[in-house]
């Protein structure tokens, strides 16, 4: 007869050993991990050492989870949780349940182990069913009590269950401190090794009989029927018929008995372990064929579900699609009936806009042509003549370039003249070009720029020429231009004070500048400061009273650093907004500063007595008294509410004019020191200065009483003796500015000699 260990060959299949699977059920915990260390323990030292090769599994039986905890100590179930979120925390979950396995595997020194997770309620089932399915050929599983089988008030402990229901396929060995418990069909292999005190520790080997069985059925309540109904629900009739095959058929008498014959009671065991062995090979063919069998119609139990749930969800999807796609099919009709109501209402108010537009320009150009027709100061230029004047808008005579468009150099009737081209884009700037005409139409004055003539072709306006660039230039030192003396600083102060009063006393309506800034304050050739772009002057009929708040405009003009607060906040225009710009002019002029923040500087430099830290460096022989005063007054005109500026007509234009004649003495003078007449100041015909030079058709320059006495008598000029073609006169204002200037410097040196 062969050995008992080799009764229990594994089954062989495909012609090949398979290695025989041995499951170390293990949990933590205080008296679960000391019996779970014991199973492990004693698996490796006994198990290992059989003939034939073995594959270790560690399991562990976590529960399953159906709510998670949050942070305040409640519980959301996991159905209202995003799947996403519920899959990153069951992952975190399996690798922390993952670490029990941890202190276990210093026993699989030279031996590869595997772990495995289980989830389930109930332990003992889970174990059983893993077994039933993966026909693990051995279990191990450790005891904490010594009583394996005392029941409790609780019930059937998870050894006891995994012992009563295991299929017959799977040796079950339960280790405790005192002996192994195992089922009936691992006696003769247990016998094996229970020979060696070594591998066992003193333990003894006791054999899982019916007789517990029964003390344990005794003792069950209704629960035991529905453990019996899991259980065949797990392991299935194949699987209970054997084990009821082999309840009917242990019963092994004590081998230590008395009054049998030895010799007769091996043979008996010997006939008894033939038969089990037939019968567990039965039943091993019975349970391989029945579970082949589950695994088939699982499988197609599981395609039929699946291609019923694509197609279940296909429908959904498609259902889905198609109402999405009839929702965007009418809102893309709501949209084109929406879109045609937007044009159809477009199209009206842009011809409405355009006849608006049409209009605006020919009373425009009405203006314009009033303006030559009942005014012959201004001379009506064509395109022929600005195109040669400005070498066909070369940019070598570009002087100046602003959002309207360009300004160019050139020379018309024998005269510089500063040509500002209306770029043919600047549609927003034809209001501002159009009021400089209006505005300049109706003033002259000496401190205000000349409007010489204009072209309604080239949309141009042709100004006397300022030689000597903007006060911006000289007061920062750009362009090459030179700092100016004192002198003539005080003197620009009181010339733009001059201007500013003519244009808010103009009659029938007071002109506000609105932009006032050292650019756009022009310096001639003898330094004679005039006003110029007044673009975005405004007239104003009914001037609002100073302690009155009332908004006018809706849509502010000007410069940022000078423009009036007061306008800015509530769009109230005065006469006395252009008196802000005038004191920041006024301290920039003093100190060559940015405007940002220069009020409150020279304000707290006054205040703290170092005002003169912080005039101009450029200028030496500053009037500290006279500055201190002038910076008194541009802090006066600055203040943030118009009531509390001075009056330009009373307050301010004396003491400037005082001021202004502070230099003026015997050993100054203003930028030039020769005081002869240069040769153009003498009328060609009487051959003396002019006091009032106008220029003629020929481009000269005459007096205005010899030139008119001339033209009554000829038609031709007095100098080329050529016929002219017209009898128009026309004030050459920057000739005359520059005369008056001269016999201004002639007299105050006469005076002071």
């Amino acid at each position: 007869m062969k050995p008992p260990t080799q009764l229990l060959k594994q089954v062989k299949k495909g012609g090949e050993e398979e290695k025989m699977s041995v499951a170390v059920a293990v949990c933590s915990g205080p008296d679960g991990g000391r019996g779970s260390h014991r199973a492990v323990k004693w698996a490796v030292e006994n198990l290992n050492l059989l003939p034939e090769p073995h594959k270790f599994i560690l399991l562990h039986v976590m529960p399953p989870v159906t709510s998670i905890p949050t942070p305040s100590g409640n519980s959301i179930p996991i159905h209202e949780l995003d799947p996403h979120v519920v899959k990153m925390y069951l992952q975190d979950r399996r690798v922390k349940l993952g670490e029990v396995f941890t202190p276990f595997k210093k026993y699989f020194r030279n031996i590869k182990v595997e772990t495995m997770l289980l989830e389930g309620v109930n332990p003992a089932f889970v174990l059983v069913r893993h077994v039933s399915e993966s026909r693990i050929k051995s279990l191990v599983l450790g005891s904490y009590s010594s009583t394996l089988f005392t029941r409790k008030s609780k019930g059937l402990n998870v050894p006891s269950i995994v012992l009563r229901y295991a299929p017959d396929t799977c040796d079950i060995y339960v280790i405790s401190r005192e002996k192994v418990i195992t089922n009936l069909n691992n006696l003769l292999s247990v016998g094996d090794f229970t020979d060696s005190p070594k591998r066992n520790g003193g333990q003894t080997v006791e054999l899982f009989e019916d007789e517990q069985i029964c003390q344990i059925s005794a003792s069950e309540d209704s629960s035991g029927v529905l453990l019996d109904k899991e259980i065949n629900h797990i392991c299935g009739p194949s699987n209970q018929e054997a084990h009821a095959t082999n309840k009917r058929s242990s019963s092994f008498s004590s081998l230590s008995s008395k009054n049998t014959n030895p010799q007769t009671e091996v043979e008996h065991l010997q006939s008894e372990l033939r038969n089990s062995i037939l019968m567990y090979k039965q039943a091993c063919e019975q349970l391989a064929h029945a579970q082949n069998k589950v695994k088939e119609l699982s499988s197609e139990c599981l395609n039929d579900s699946r291609q019923v749930s694509v197609a279940l969800q296909r429908e959904e999807l498609l259902k889905k699609i198609a109402a999405m796609e009839k929702a965007k099919h009418l809102e893309a009709i709501k949209e084109a009936e929406l879109a045609r109501d937007v044009l159809a209402k477009e199209t009206y108010e842009r011809q409405l806009a355009e006849m608006h537009a049409l209009k605006e320009s020919l009373e425009k150009q009405k203006i314009v042509n009033t303006l030559f027709v009942t005014d012959k100061r201004y001379r009506r230029y064509t395109q022929h003549e600005i195109e040669v004047a400005t070498d066909f808008f070369s940019e070598t005579r570009v002087i100046g370039e602003g959002g309207y468009g360009k300004v160019y150099k050139g020379t018309l009737d024998h005269t510089p003249v500063a040509i500002k081209v209306l770029r043919p884009d600047a549609s927003d700037k034809k209001e501002e070009f159009l009021k400089e005409v209006e505005v300049l139409s109706r003033i002259r004055h000496p401190h205000l720029v000349s409007l010489l003539g204009a072209s309604s072709e080239s949309v141009c306006l042709v100004y006397e020429f300022m030689e000597n660039g903007s006060l911006d230039e000289h007061i920062f030192c750009q362009n090459g231009k030179p700092a100016l003396p004192w002198v003539v600083r005080f003197r620009i102060i009181y010339e733009i004070a001059c201007g500013l009063t003519f244009l808010h006393n103009s009659k029938p309506e007071s002109i506000v500048h609105r932009d006032l800034k050292p650019g756009n304050v022009l310096l001639d050739r003898n330094y004679m400061s005039k006003i110029g772009d007044v673009g975005l002057a405004k007239f104003i009929s009914n001037v609002v009273p100073d302690d009155v708040t009332e908004y006018r405009d809706s849509v502010l003009a000007g410069t940022l650093h000078y423009m009036d607060p007061e306008y800015h906040r509530t769009g109230t225009l005065r006469p006395k907004s252009d008196l802000y710009a005038f004191g920041i002019i006024i301290i920039q002029l003093l100190t060559a500063r940015h405007p940002k923040g220069i009020l409150f500087a020279a304000e707290k430099a006054i205040r703290n007595g170092s005002w003169v830290n912080m005039l101009d460096k450029s200028v030496s022989n500053w009037p500290l008294l006279g500055t201190e005063e002038l910076a008194q007054l541009a802090l006066k005109c600055s203040q943030l509410r118009c009531r509390d500026r001075p009056d330009l007509d009373e307050e301010i234009l004396p003491v400037l004019k005082r001021l202004c004649y502070l230099g003026r003495g015997p050993a100054v003078s203003l930028l030039d020191n020769h005081l002869s007449p240069p040769n153009h100041y003498f009328c060609p015909i009487l051959q003396e200065v002019m006091n009032d030079p106008y220029i003629a058709a020929d481009g000269f320059t005459y007096e205005h009483i010899a030139i008119k006495a001339w033209l009554e008598k000829h038609t031709v000029s007095p100098l080329t003796k050529l016929e002219l073609k017209h009898k128009l006169l026309t004030p050459n204002y920057t000739l005359r500015s520059s005369i008056q200037e001269w016999k201004t410097k002639l007299q105050s040196a006469s005076s002071n000699a």
